[in-house]
């Protein structure tokens, strides 16, 4: 497959084949389905926590005698029927994460390219590097290339000024391509690989 290949002004800097094994597959929705959802939930924090009848304040004395009282029996003031007492199977700490193969993971991020790449949502740069880190300076160059809601991925390194200056724009995000994921993928309007990304990720795929 062959893409063009832009300046970050702009202009046509020529253009790179890339391979179809990673740019052109038929995308498959439930694989990155799967995969942004196994993303999600190993990061949710789990902290959640209520008291349970073990862990609330209060007497075990029984507060009521056994018969002659109309009522129902109780001998225990902090079980969940009464106010100030326990939560039954209430939420506790716990990991939410839950295990995705590797070959399933790397599969969902070659479709998430491939679907960028198909829906015409994917441009490549020669590079993504900024003389001095002036917001306006790299919010005009991006709105040169029609970006306003884009994912820049640079090569192993991202340069220093370019990233200083790209972090105040609002829904563009920069990273280097060891953290090229799925889900920043999705949630982004558009995808900008530098060509130092390119052959990183034809290197990790070969």
């Amino acid at each position: 497959m062959e893409l063009e290949v832009k300046s970050l002004g702009g202009k046509s800097a020529g253009s790179i084949t890339v391979s179809d094994e990673i740019f052109g597959l038929e995308p498959r929705t439930d694989l990155i389905h799967r995969v942004v959802r196994w993303q999600l939930a190993k990061r949710q924090a789990g902290t959640h926590k209520t008291l349970g009848r073990s862990e609330v304040t209060g007497t075990t004395k029984k507060f009521v005698r056994q018969k002659g009282t109309g009522g129902a029996r109780h001998g225990n003031r902090k079980v969940p029927q009464f106010r100030g007492g326990g939560r039954a199977f209430g939420p506790v700490v716990r990991d939410h994460a839950h295990d995705l193969p590797k070959k399933v993971r790397a599969l969902g991020l070659r479709h998430a390219l491939s679907s960028k790449a198909r829906t015409s949502k994917l441009i490549v740069l020669d590079e993504a590097k900024s003389g001095d880190a002036k917001t306006k300076a790299v919010r005009e160059q991006l709105a040169k290339l029609g970006l306003s809601n884009a994912l820049v991925i640079d090569g192993t390194e991202i340069d220093a000024n370019f990233g200083l200056a790209a972090r105040n724009i609002p829904s563009i995000d920069v990273l280097p391509i060891a953290g090229i994921n799925v889900y920043d993928i999705v949630r982004r309007d558009t995808l900008v690989l530098t060509k130092a990304a390119v052959t990183a990720l034809e290197e990790r795929f070969k």
